[in-house]
């Protein structure tokens, strides 16, 4: 039985990937790209207005529904068992992941390209480290629980192998320069990570919700004879 904690990562997969490339058709369209000149840098698309503006709210709202799910996941695997050291090393690199994909959409690349350049490495080379770290965690803890059928962990090794290929033909490409070919590989890396969020639902699926549970802290009042917490379902 899927709980509906799974579709939010199948819905960060498909709002991202109709998004970014809604933002590509609304820049050929206002003609803020010229195609005959190369194929566009996703960042190119979203720094003109209108599409921009759309840029920038689709990135905020992936990057929160990001966050949620590398907290979601967080939490998950600290119930498996995982060491905690570890378990927060996979945390933050998600969350700086998140926090990259909201520096490009609001730092755009005509506005601020080195702020830009910072949140795209952020976006697209620790968010992969973040997925490679994942796979290391399963091939050492073998007795964790893997959701799903057993070809998914191999999907996930090919989508995070294909992604390390391209993210150095897009560094090789662009010193060349053969620009055309090094944004072709950016949108695919983009296209694999949304991807490999998206897989999430398979973890997910073993989920009937979540709870915030709130602890008191100290107070000047004697402490009740027992911990009283608040539980929130979400």
């Amino acid at each position: 039985m899927w709980g509906y904690l799974s579709l939010l990562p199948a819905f960060l997969a498909l709002w991202a990937t109709a998004g970014v490339w809604t933002v590509f058709a609304l820049a050929v369209t206002n003609r803020s790209v010229n195609l005959t000149e190369g194929f566009p840098y996703i960042s190119l698309c979203g720094s003109y207005p209108p599409q921009s503006c759309i840029f920038s709210q689709l990135l905020n709202m992936g990057a929160a529904m990001a966050a949620w799910i590398c907290i979601i996941r967080y939490h998950q695997l600290r119930d498996w068992g995982v060491g905690k050291w570890f378990n927060q090393l996979i945390l933050w690199t998600g969350l700086l992941c998140a926090l990259g994909t909201s520096v490009v959409g609001n730092f755009q690349q005509k506005n601020q390209l080195p702020t830009h350049l910072i949140g795209a490495f952020f976006a697209l080379f620790v968010g992969n480290l973040y997925f490679w770290l994942q796979l290391f965690l399963f091939w050492r803890m073998r007795s964790l629980p893997q959701p799903g059928a057993p070809w998914i962990r191999l999907l996930r090794l090919g989508l995070c192998s294909l992604c390390t290929i391209l993210m150095g033909a897009v560094v090789i490409l662009h010193s060349w320069p053969l620009r055309s070919a090094s944004a072709a590989c950016e949108w695919a890396i983009a296209t694999l990570l949304f991807a490999l969020f998206g897989l999430f639902a398979v973890d997910f699926s073993c989920l009937d919700g979540c709870t915030l549970c709130l602890q008191p802290g100290p107070s000047l009042s004697p402490p009740p004879a027992s911990p009283i917490s608040l539980q929130i379902p979400l």
